[in-house]
């Protein structure tokens, strides 16, 4: 079974460069973290500074193993100081697609 974790942020308008200027510099990085299949960024089409990451894990273990990391360390204690809203994170496993 695969996770689908999405991660919805907020920030200040000011500190968007910043923000994409880091996830730039670490987003080889956690794609190839042991267990990351897959990993997208999104920006809202009307709200310029709402981003989303859009990633698969093998498992929960290997999500956990992330967030334990130096690597989640280092990204998130620099992505949170720029934010304007509390992100909103959440895990789920596809049941069905329809094509």
């Amino acid at each position: 079974m695969t996770l689908v974790r999405i991660v919805r942020m907020s920030f200040r308008p000011e500190a968007v460069e910043a923000f994409l200027e880091n996830f730039e510099t670490h987003r080889h990085s956690i794609r190839n973290f042991p267990g990351c299949l897959h990993l997208e960024l999104w920006q809202d089409y009307t709200e310029k500074n709402i981003f989303t990451t859009y990633s698969h894990w093998d498992s929960e273990k290997s999500l956990q193993q992330y967030r334990d990391s130096e690597l989640f360390n280092s990204v998130w204690s620099a992505t949170k100081l720029l934010f304007d809203a509390r992100p909103l994170a959440f895990s789920s496993k596809k049941i069905l697609e329809v094509t």
